[in-house]
């Protein structure tokens, strides 16, 4: 539902260490997911969520500019307002999983 828009490769923040190169060279990268990259833009600031295969796959071919899908997280909350909800701390703990039985 979000359409995709042209983005400054020099804008955008990454959120993943590694790349797998398999996945970088393959011919058909895109045909099971979507063919844009998706960020999400807080504070001002974008981040690539997904894409980044497809992001250094842009800079390699010399281009500046990607078209990617933003969630602008900014426009659904007013600067300058604090996130609705309970603070972090009041939140109960919740109990810690219990291992996996194996079964043998």
């Amino acid at each position: 539902m979000i359409p995709p828009r042209q983005i400054r490769l020099d804008t955008l923040v990454t959120t993943k260490r590694e790349l797998a190169l398999d996945t970088l060279l393959a011919d058909d990268s895109t045909f099971y997911g979507d063919l844009f990259p998706h960020a999400v833009q807080w504070e001002g600031e974008l981040y690539l969520e997904d894409g980044l295969h497809r992001a250094l796959r842009a800079a390699l071919q010399q281009r500046n500019v990607i078209h990617v899908r933003v969630l602008d997280l900014d426009a659904l909350m007013p600067v300058g307002q604090p996130a609705s909800g309970p603070a972090t701390a009041s939140l109960p703990a919740q109990p810690p999983v219990p291992a996996p039985q194996h079964r043998g």
